[in-house]
Parts: structure tokens; C-alpha cells; sequence
């Protein structure tokens, strides 16, 4: 530091290129990621569970019919990444809640499949409806309900918290659980497959 207090323009020079260097430094990736890529990259249709893969799978009852979710902020901001990089998303749950309606409609999915108890049907009617193949697809779900589309998509994931018998048979199962994060690690998954993640992430390291 100068004798002012202020740094000098070496030590300014100095720090620049030690954010340079660690702003590239490459991120560290698990196998299981790396695995996970190839699937990823051929994704155009990211479908999700709600509860239990957006929320922590907790059901809060007001009084009359008030039921409440929590959603978590980092999912959403994933969300709406991976719809600007040309990836639509879509929502299919066996449930039907007005916070779900609500959180879809501030993250402007157009694809909302509530109270599907049958969500095979969904899926199929999805694919008619959008010309996709299922190897275009992903989804992501936590339980035995939902593995009639994880044995179907291109791209099967499931939460930390998921069932064992899921985890057993997706493609790629997050660090983080549901409702904590895990939609968002999907998101960022995806969106580096697609060779975009630097690019979106561009736009706020400046």
C-alpha cells in the first residue's frame, strides 16, 4: 500500500490478475458429473417434480384448505439460466397446490401438470405436443412414483434425498437435496453440457 492508504497501480495490476487467475481456474467436478455430461448435452426439456425435488418434501397445513411450500431462491435463478440458454422447463406432480401455481408463474414454466397421478401419460402427451424424443429429455424425481418417466428420459436425476431405489436407477444423483439446491445443480449440470454455463455466467461476473 502506498503511504496514503491508497494501492498503487502495481498492487492494482497485482490483484487483477490474481482474480483473473482464480475466475478461470476450471472447477473441480465429481466423476459422477463428469459421467453425467453426455446425457445432459442432449437435453431440451428439463421436467420436474415438486414435492420432495423443488421443496424438502415438507407439507405445512394452515387453517382451511392453506398449504404452504418453501422454494428455494438458487433453483429459481437455475430455472430461469437454463430457459435463456434455450432449454424449456416444465413442472408434473401428483399434487395440487396454489404456492406451485404461484412459483410457476413467477418463473414463467408454461409446461405445469398438476394433480397427475399418472405422470407416464403426461410424459407421452408432452411428446406428442412438442415433437421431442425421449433422449431430448430430462426429469428429476425422488420417488416410486416417478419412475415410469426416470426409465424413459434421456436424462434421469434424482435429488440427495431421494428414495434408494431411485437413486439406483438414475443417471446422476445431486449433492444437494431437494428444495436445497439440487434443481439448480441439475440446471448447472445441464447448462455446462451445452458448453453455456461460462457464457451465463458471464453476465454477472463483470
Amino acid at each position: 500500500m502506498t503511504g496514503g492508504g491508497y494501492p498503487s497501480d502495481c498492487e492494482l495490476t497485482e490483484a487483477l490478475r490474481t482474480r483473473a487467475m482464480h475466475r478461470n481456474r476450471p472447477i473441480e467436478r465429481s466423476e459422477a458429473w463428469i459421467a453425467a455430461l453426455p446425457k445432459a448435452k442432449a437435453v431440451h426439456l428439463l421436467l420436474l417434480d415438486v414435492d420432495g425435488v423443488l421443496t424438502d418434501g415438507s407439507i405445512t397445513y394452515g387453517s382451511g384448505d392453506l398449504e404452504t411450500k418453501s422454494f428455494n431462491t438458487q433453483d429459481g435463478l437455475g430455472i430461469r439460466l437454463l430457459q435463456e440458454s434455450g432449454v424449456a422447463v416444465g413442472i408434473i406432480t401428483a399434487r395440487t397446490s396454489e404456492a406451485v401455481t404461484r412459483r410457476v408463474r413467477d418463473l414463467h414454466i408454461s409446461q405445469v401438470y398438476q394433480g397427475k397421478s399418472d405422470k407416464l401419460i403426461v410424459f407421452e402427451e408432452i411428446l406428442k405436443q412438442t415433437g421431442l424424443r425421449p433422449p431430448q429429455t430430462a426429469y428429476m424425481g425422488d420417488d416410486w412414483m416417478d419412475l415410469p418417466i426416470l426409465n424413459r428420459v434421456g436424462f434421469a436425476a434424482a435429488p440427495a434425498n431421494a428414495v434408494v431405489e431411485i437413486k439406483q436407477r438414475v443417471h446422476y444423483t445431486t449433492e444437494r437435496p431437494g428444495g436445497r439446491g439440487a434443481v439448480r445443480e441439475i440446471c448447472d449440470l445441464i447448462l455446462e453440457a451445452r458448453g453455456q454455463l461460462h457464457r451465463m455466467l458471464a453476465q454477472f461476473d463483470r
